[in-house]
């Protein structure tokens, strides 16, 4: 979610079990629920109880540059904040999208769906001026206000928070999709720790998917799986209630996105604020029907040229998050990565850039004291940076692309000559404390299957596995 809480092998029987064993030991979450239901009660329609405590928004906390008068070179940005600070144009340097650019692959005639509480009163004008300052076309964006979203407040830290996502959503997903269609739903109640805004989300994205509207979704937004009402006693039908919408998706052939959070292996507590001090993980970044996306750090010169190695996002501000579910069992889809997420689901499944020390320039003016140019980071950034790219491939492929991680998962065992797939080798996602996971070669729990060459990774995606 922004630099703030994302809200945040096969073989015999005893060797699998041996290594879900070993998994879950380590990470302290008990029993999982089916793919497909909960071990109670599952099913769709309203949730049983809400949570009380709004959760910070997405990006909340991950922007330490604020006001700026003009966005500046990264090594101006090393000099003058000691960070490093990136631009659209350097990222498609360094995910090599620029081919698929001057090919006509821009993500014309096709549609990214964000979602986020408030939204943000500036945004058109916002991204107009993103846009201009680095060159690229602008697009109309279409806002569908979900229910009796609040006139904005530039006194309520809620608003001003969600007003700062909603910026780096739909400014990133354009900048690398800058042909796509941009449709900004904004729900009148924030996400928040439990189910309090997660049922005004899903019904705004469930009655977009039925009538037909977007290819992909981009979710910058979670809830500690542990938050939810009946976890403690296995009992996950209030969670499994707010599938319906994904369930669509997938009926439909929608791609859903999900930040896997940025804090670690752990997140936050009802309060919002208090970590857990062991492992955990958040929903919807764990749902088997949704693409959990993960951070990593980049280090690029001026140009976008690549100094060093991708490595996972753990810069002290936050880290990416990624571990294993303790509702789902492990999807089909990891049925090659069982040796390391054993019995349950694991995240992410790939992963782009978040770091915050290496975060990038987002315009806005929703607010005069912060009106300017500021640097933001976390997987909420990587999020719609991947809806970018998935909406790439939607074009080169001529059809929605739906559930994502059959393919994403079947292309990693290609190559990435092939699959455009990249290992991430370096790196952990140890937060606040609690010991995370390890990138290392093939899948793992910080990373999930690395990060891409974007044209060979697009190209990929776009055929499928075969």
């Amino acid at each position: 979610m922004g630099h703030q809480p994302a809200r945040r092998a096969t073989g015999a029987f005893t060797a699998l079990a041996a290594a879900t064993a070993a998994v879950l030991a380590a990470t302290g979450i008990g029993g999982a629920a089916g793919i497909g239901g909960a071990t109670a009660g599952a099913g769709t329609g309203a949730p049983a109880a809400a949570g009380t405590t709004f959760v910070r928004p997405a990006s909340s906390g991950h922007s330490l540059v604020e006001a700026a008068d003009k966005p500046t070179s990264t090594s101006d940005c090393l000099k003058t904040y000691r960070i490093r600070c990136y631009s659209p144009l350097q990222y498609r340097k360094a995910y090599n999208l620029d081919p698929l650019y001057r090919a006509g692959i821009t993500g014309k005639g096709r549609t990214i769906v964000i979602v986020d509480s408030f939204g943000s009163p500036t945004v058109q004008h916002d991204l107009d001026v993103f846009s201009k300052a680095f060159g690229l076309p602008s697009t109309k964006v279409r806002i569908i206000r979900w229910g009796k979203v609040p006139k904005f407040d530039p006194g309520n830290t809620d608003h001003v928070g969600w007003a700062g996502e909603t910026n780096l959503d739909v400014q990133y997903a354009h900048a690398i999709a800058p042909g796509a269609k941009i449709v900004l739903v904004e729900t009148a109640v924030a996400e928040t720790e439990g189910l309090t805004g997660l049922p005004e989300m899903m019904n705004a994205e469930y009655d977009l998917i039925k009538k037909g509207v977007g290819d992909v979704i981009s979710q910058s937004f979670g809830a500690t799986e542990n938050t939810f009402p009946g976890f403690a006693k296995g009992d996950h039908s209030a969670l499994m209630k707010l599938r319906y919408a994904f369930k669509a998706a997938a009926e439909k052939n929608v791609t859903v996105l999900g930040a896997s959070g940025d804090a670690g292996a752990t997140d936050y507590m009802l309060d919002g604020s208090t970590l857990f001090k062991h492992r955990v993980n958040s929903w919807p970044s764990t749902d088997p029907l949704v693409t959990s996306v993960g951070g990593t750090q980049l280090t690029l010169d001026n140009s976008g040229k690549r100094l060093g190695i991708d490595t996972v996002w753990n810069d002290g501000y936050g880290a990416s998050g990624g571990g294993i579910s303790g509702i789902f069992d492990r999807p089909d889809f990891q049925r090659s990565v069982a040796g390391t997420v054993g019995s349950h689901r694991g995240t992410p499944d790939i992963s782009l850039t978040a770091s915050v020390n290496g975060g990038a320039w987002v315009y806005s003016s929703y607010a005069s004291a912060t009106k300017g140019w500021g640097i933001t980071g976390g997987t909420s950034e990587a999020t719609p940076l991947f809806a970018g790219v998935v909406a790439l491939a939607v074009q080169q492929a001529n059809h929605r692309l739906g559930r994502i991680n059959d393919d994403l998962y079947a292309l990693a065992r290609q190559g990435p000559s092939r699959s455009g797939l990249v290992d991430v080798v370096t790196g952990n996602n140890s937060f606040g404390g609690v010991k995370g996971f390890t990138a290392g070669k093939g899948y793992d729990l910080a990373s999930g299957l690395g990060t891409i060459d974007g044209t060979a990774f697009v190209k990929a995606l776009a055929r499928g596995a075969h």
